[in-house]
């Protein structure tokens, strides 16, 4: 691999016109196409193969009318103090109100308040519902907008209006701090490549490659049902890893360039050495990601596909548009070791050849010279290995102790900011009519094999009423052919609570016994019924997608490192590195520490997803680290240096660029903490402390205490595996040999 690498370096250096060519004209394409395309809304939800789909499908086929799958809001209204809203006045504007609502093109239905019992026990609060016929991705701008005019209407008459519901869905925002993290990798890679231009080149081929991967996500996003935080998850990571991957192969461009080659040569190396490690961490992720299809929801499968290919594109570009710029960078790409004015006085000439040599013996190991800070920190860490080994692994063992108190759940209208006028719907009708309205289920009675149709729904209805923690249990609506009919039930509890999902688990449990005896079919659906099936789940899949996701990384790493307890100590590294991030999250966003400076409002269960989808990205992240800094220590183990020797020479080379691009991503992370979106949010503030735990205690304190006191164990391979593996030179070992180099290496390495 090294060697085809090598070469298509090489040939990228060459050819530089045209692979920039290239990449300008798929961006132009992909960004002409985005401009037509219809801008993603909020992705359809489903989860196939739990009883809240099973309902829901039934509805469609049982109730085509209803709309079932159309977008829903609640206009709420709250007379003003010492008034109630069945004064004739109110009661005016709220009639009003309701005609005007009725009068759009894609409204289906609105409710009146004062016929359907929508108002509050003491009369200052009361709603009315609107159905549309289309879901809120299809739902026209024009709706929303006559939705928000009529509700305005009604505030100018001196009431307090709020809308709730999926029908007002705006596209995330990320908020200006993403653009800060951006600024802050910038910061970074000027101090660690030491120059505006080479520290541009990461940053440029990271924002074509993301460019490319969002805007063909926005091509996709109708025909595929891609929600908008798709695109804003493919460009949080794809940002991270193109990043990284750029600023790789950027720094041993520049090592190369410091061993006297020239620039081509040094083009090709670079790609052929650090690009391999490109090659294998960017599998790593995009196995990770992909991988969340084994949880068999669309939406995860979608977003972690597209997250994918946004990697993948990221790997391709670091190939290929890095060394063609490097070429047009010329002689502005200074050896590693030298500093343009910017950063300090560059070297030049004879004046410091004294100067260069002994740099060079210092390299090369032949002269002591005064180590970096990476050699000063390995060297410490294989002189006290169980110490760090026990502080790191107990450091991180206290950070996860939150996690046992995990949570999952789905976000609702009462996750959003107090500043929305969804929350503030949301507080309404929870004053008015307790928590439990906005979230209320949704019993469809199936009774088309039951011999008394009727009978069944009266004793669905009757069951359900002596169960507890119930408000109120409307009667049953049956449809034309009365073979089905809906009972809904509104919880005493907040939809997100344990005691409603306790709840729907009662009344499923009522509807087992019933169906015994009437042949009745008793099915619970609605947003609060799909969110507990979704965690249910995540929560069963959560082990074989570990398997899954680790087992073939775990393979994957046996054929990089040739060892089989290196993998092994990978793997067992990021579960504690994740489990720290998870407690990190529930610390947070579940209980509520540190909530204001995270932006966070309402504190309550962990979105349902983030588990699952954070060890996926985690995981594929925390591999980068470890291919990149331990092909380092295995390349000097090879060449004969003893183990622990081999960890400090990893470290010289490697922790300077890992530290970087550990900071860079997790500045890039930071940034969409703040997102509108609260799932967004989460997963930026996952994600930065799960690097972070990752990147500076597992990767840079637990493993090289590992492999210090595993000594030659580390690399032990049974020399049947040995055999077998394919040999894949991720460390470039054919380059250096000789094998299939260009004939002046070779005349290099036999003299």
């Amino acid at each position: 691999m090294a060697t085809f690498l090598y070469r298509l370096g090489r040939l990228a250096f060459r050819r530089r016109h045209v692979v920039a060519l290239i990449w300008v004209a798929l961006l132009a394409l992909a960004g002409a196409g985005a401009v037509s395309a219809p801008a993603a809304g909020n992705a359809s939800f489903s989860i196939p193969g739990t009883e809240a789909q099973r309902a829901f499908d039934l509805l469609e086929q049982r109730f085509p009318a209803a709309n079932a799958d159309g977008a829903t809001a609640r206009v709420v209204f709250k007379a003003p103090d010492g008034e109630k809203m069945t004064d004739v006045g109110h009661k005016a504007t709220v009639d009003k109100t309701v005609k005007e609502l009725s009068g759009g093109p894609e409204v289906a239905a609105v409710t009146d308040p004062y016929t359907t019992g929508a108002v509050s026990r003491d009369g200052t609060i009361a709603y009315a519902s609107v159905n549309y016929k289309v879901s809120g991705i299809e739902l026209e701008e024009s709706s929303r907008t006559a939705l928000k005019k009529a509700a305005q209407h009604a505030r100018e008459t001196g009431l307090t209006v709020e809308i709730g519901g999926d029908a007002l869905f705006t596209t995330p925002e990320t908020g200006t701090a993403e653009i800060v993290g951006i600024a802050i990798a910038a910061v970074v890679l000027v101090i660690t490549l030491g120059s505006l231009i080479a520290a541009g080149l990461p940053l440029l081929t990271a924002i074509i490659g993301v460019g490319i991967g969002v805007a063909t996500i926005t091509v996709l996003a109708k025909p595929l049902d891609l929600g908008s935080t798709t695109s804003i998850l493919a460009t949080m990571i794809g940002l991270a890893v193109g990043i990284d991957y750029a600023l790789f192969i950027v720094s041993r461009y520049r090592a190369e360039l410091a061993e006297g080659r020239e620039r081509e040569e040094a083009a090709g190396r670079a790609v052929g050495t650090a690009g391999s490690a490109v090659v294998f961490a960017g599998l790593t992720v995009v196995i990770a990601l992909v991988g969340l299809s084994v949880v068999n929801i669309p939406m995860l499968t979608k977003m972690g596909v597209a997250a994918a290919g946004t990697v993948a594109i990221a790997v391709l570009i670091a190939l290929t548009m890095i060394p063609a710029l490097l070429g047009y960078a010329g002689r502005a790409i200074k050896p590693a070791g030298e500093r343009n004015g910017l950063l300090g006085r560059g070297r030049d000439g004879k004046k410091d050849e004294a100067k260069d040599a002994a740099e060079g013996e210092e390299k090369n190991g032949t002269k002591p010279g005064r180590p970096n800070m990476g050699t000063r920190w390995a060297s410490f860490v294989v002189r006290r290995p169980v110490v760090v080994l026990l502080i790191g692994a107990v450091g991180l063992g206290a950070a996860a102790i939150p996690s046992s108190s995990l949570e999952l759940g789905l976000p609702d209208d009462g996750s959003q900011p107090t500043s929305t006028t969804q929350r503030r719907a949301y507080d309404l009708l929870s004053q008015g009519f307790g928590p439990g309205v906005n979230g209320p289920l949704m019993v469809v009675v199936d009774a088309k094999d039951s011999d008394d149709p009727k009978a069944s729904f009266a004793k669905v209805t009757d069951e359900i009423k002596d169960l507890k923690g119930i408000v109120a249990v409307t009667p049953a609506q049956p449809n034309e052919t009365g073979d089905t009919a809906i009972v809904t039930v509104v919880p005493r509890s907040k939809p997100s609570s344990t005691a409603t999902e306790d709840l729907v688990h009662a009344i499923r449990g009522a509807g087992a016994d019933i169906e015994d005896t009437t042949d009745a079919k008793v099915l619970v659906t609605g947003a609060t019924a799909m969110n507990i099936d979704v965690s249910q789940k995540l929560n069963d899949a959560l082990l074989p997608y570990l398997a899954l996701v680790v087992g073939l990384a775990f393979l994957l790493l046996i054929v990089v490192f040739r060892s089989v307890l290196v993998p092994l100590k990978a793997a067992l590294g990021f579960l504690l590195s994740v489990l720290a991030a998870l407690g990190a999250v529930v610390a947070v966003f579940q209980w509520g520490w540190m909530a204001d400076l995270m932006g966070v409002e309402e504190t309550g269960p962990v979105m349902s997803m983030m588990p699952i989808f954070m060890v996926g990205v985690v995981f594929g992240l925390a591999m980068d680290y470890e291919v990149f800094l331990v092909t380092r220590m295995r390349e000097a183990y090879v060449h004969g240096e003893k183990p622990g020797q081999a960890v400090v020479t990893g470290f010289r080379h490697g922790a300077r660029v890992v530290t970087a691009a550990a900071i860079i991503m997790i500045a890039v992370f930071s940034g969409f903490i703040g997102s509108s979106e609260s799932m967004v949010r989460m997963i930026g503030f996952g994600l930065a402390v799960a690097v972070f735990f990752d990147a500076f205690i597992v990767r840079m304190a637990i493993v090289p205490a590992v492999l210090a006191l595993l000594g030659h164990k580390a690399w032990w391979l049974p020399k049947w595996l040995d055999r077998v593996l394919p040999n894949v030179d991720v460390e470039g070992e054919g380059l250096r040999t000789g094998q299939d180099a260009p004939a002046e290496d070779r005349a290099l390495v036999r003299a």
